[in-house]
């Protein structure tokens, strides 16, 4: 088995802690960081119980049992069209990658997913998670959790807020939830810039809404007009530069049309796929579009999924999208790093220098604004903004649409974020202010300690799946270690608390109260160890609770300053 990125062993290792109370559980990885290696590693550590492993397009399944076998040596067998898995524990591979659609096809109450027995398998893993809700997935997983014993694993990148509740109806809990920011941040995918361009006459008002997505046909009909497609081209032109560019559109005829622009302005730089396009020639375009003979690939609901070039540094959002899902999974065609550059690095901060530094530093969106109408439509900064206030948000969004060039998305929402939080304490500190001859009256007063100032942790924020739910009474007892009310709080942040205090503990960090006195004296105190706390408070209550000044003595000191 390959050596495992932390945040991989934490999503494995949370899994399994879920599936000591629950059946189901959800792990959320962005694009590009290996969700099928953790299911891999996962599939292994259920040996000797078969498992199958679930997807919904041709591609995946291939992908994913190619996977599974490097990093597991585990056989794969493939239940598909023509392709028969065998059937028994007996005489089957130790694991089944199937589709969906294989898994329910024939007639009712003979599908082909009834040749198997649900008692012979341990596990059952579902790509793509975020399509679980579906009548057809029920089905499927309804068959299988025919045995009691079975565990359930969903992988999924970022799914649309609007999902998330029905996921949580479900899926038991959410075991782990890394997204694309967490990644970025981390140094293992690369810095995303938005660039907003304004197309005068592009307008998505008369656009209806159609299963949550813009509807296919009126959206054509906007993106194919003329006026249109030669301003989004030129604007292409100008940006992409020699830059290796992946174009997304709504259809057929915008993608032929469009390629056929770009191939005016020079002779055989583009080329053009859709659904329909043969295989032959969808992968020689797609062999030329890697080795650089082809600098654009203009596509049509084609290479959303199952598609990993990391040479590919621009993406053309020439089909708005009211999607989060859709739209992560688009933009996360270009966010991998280039091959090699930050394998075997020791950290965050010399991962993000390695790709800083290398051919692909990060990658450009582009999207095209005109006229909304009602319509949300998706940028980069909602994919981005998983764990970030709405409001910061919205300020990222239109900063993007103000400045109309290419922004660094991530440091555009940290910073809104963080203007936010300054904004909220300098209305508390004028709020305390006006109250403080109340408390001068007071007989007594408190001190709350807050836990994510403290620890200088974000509070996470609750997504669709926490709606309804209500942490264990096991948790919300390690949650009171820490001096709060655990059903103060919201779920997300509640269970967030009793994941950082559990942290502290197993890494014999400092406790809160160590960290709130510590932090009042300037001291970074997130992962501080107990003994060095003990022995900071023991020299600053010699000191009169000051903080000396000499040399040697700021252990962690904070990075702002005393």
């Amino acid at each position: 088995m390959t050596h495992l990125r932390e945040y991989q062993t934490q999503a494995i290792n949370a899994a399994f802690t879920e599936w000591d109370e629950k059946q189901s559980t959800l792990i959320v990885l962005p694009t590009g960081t290996g969700k099928t290696v953790v299911a891999a590693e996962i599939i292994n550590r259920f040996q000797p119980k078969r498992t199958l492993f679930l997807a919904h397009r041709e591609e995946l399944i291939f992908q994913g049992a190619k996977t599974i076998q490097k990093y597991t040596n585990l056989s794969c067998e493939i239940e598909m069209a023509d392709l028969w898995a065998g059937a028994s524990l007996w005489n089957g591979f130790p694991v089944v990658v199937s589709t969906i659609q294989t898994q329910i096809a024939g007639k009712q109450d003979h599908e082909r997913m009834t040749r198997f027995d649900p008692d012979d398998f341990g596990l059952v893993v579902v790509d793509e998670a975020h399509r679980v809700t579906a009548r057809s997935y029920r089905k499927v997983l309804a068959h299988y959790k025919k045995n009691p014993d079975l565990k359930i694993l969903c992988l999924t990148a970022t799914p649309d807020r609007a999902d998330e509740e029905a996921l949580g109806q479900m899926i038991d809990s959410v075991a782990y939830d890394y997204e694309i920011l967490d990644a970025i941040n981390d140094g293992f995918l690369v810095p995303i810039e938005q660039q907003m361009v304004t197309i005068e006459g592009l307008d998505f008002s008369s656009v209806r809404t159609t299963a949550g997505d813009l509807n296919g046909a009126d959206l054509a009909a906007v993106m194919e007009s003329e006026k249109n497609l030669q301003g989004i081209a030129a604007a292409s032109l100008e940006i992409i530069g020699d830059r290796r560019t992946l174009v997304f559109t709504v259809g057929v005829k915008q993608a032929e049309m469009l390629c056929e622009i770009f191939n005016r302005h020079r002779p055989d730089m583009a080329g053009w796929v859709c659904g329909a396009t043969p295989k032959p020639q969808r992968r020689d375009l797609l062999t030329q579009f890697s080795d650089g003979r082809t600098q654009v690939v203009v596509n049509c609901n084609c290479l959303s999924e199952g598609f990993d070039n990391p040479g590919v540094e621009v993406v053309i959002q020439a089909r708005p999208t009211k999607s989060r899902s859709l739209y992560a999974q688009q933009c996360g065609r270009s966010t991998r790093p280039l091959a090699g550059v930050v394998d075997g690095l020791p950290d965050a901060e010399a991962r993000r220098a390695a790709i800083a530094a290398s051919a692909k530093p990060s990658a450009l969106i582009v999207d095209f604004s005109g006229n909304a109408g009602r319509h949300k439509l998706m940028t980069t900064a909602d994919i981005l903004g998983g764990k970030v206030s709405d409001e910061a948000i919205e300020r990222a969004i239109e900063k993007a649409k103000r400045e109309g060039k290419a922004l660094n998305m991530a440091d555009e929402l940290n910073k809104a974020e963080s203007d936010i939080r300054r904004e909220i304490e300098e209305r508390k500190r004028r709020q305390a202010a006006r109250k403080a001859h109340l408390v001068a009256k007071a007989k007594f007063s408190t001190r709350d300690i807050n836990p994510f100032d403290v620890f200088q942790i974000r509070p996470a924020k609750s997504r669709g799946w926490d709606n309804g739910k209500v942490i264990s009474e096991k948790m919300a007892n390690v949650v009171r270690k820490m001096g709060v009310d655990p059903y103060s709080l919201p779920y997300a942040q509640a269970r967030q608390l009793c994941i950082e205090q559990i942290r502290r503990w197993e890494n014999k960090l400092c406790t809160v109260k160590q960290a709130n006195c510590l932090s009042k004296h300037g001291y970074e105190t997130k992962d501080m160890t107990f003994t060095e706390a003990s022995k900071l408070m023991d020299a600053l209550a010699k000191n009169n609770w000051r903080r000396p000044d000499s040399p040697g003595f700021g252990i962690g000191v904070n990075q702002f300053g005393s």
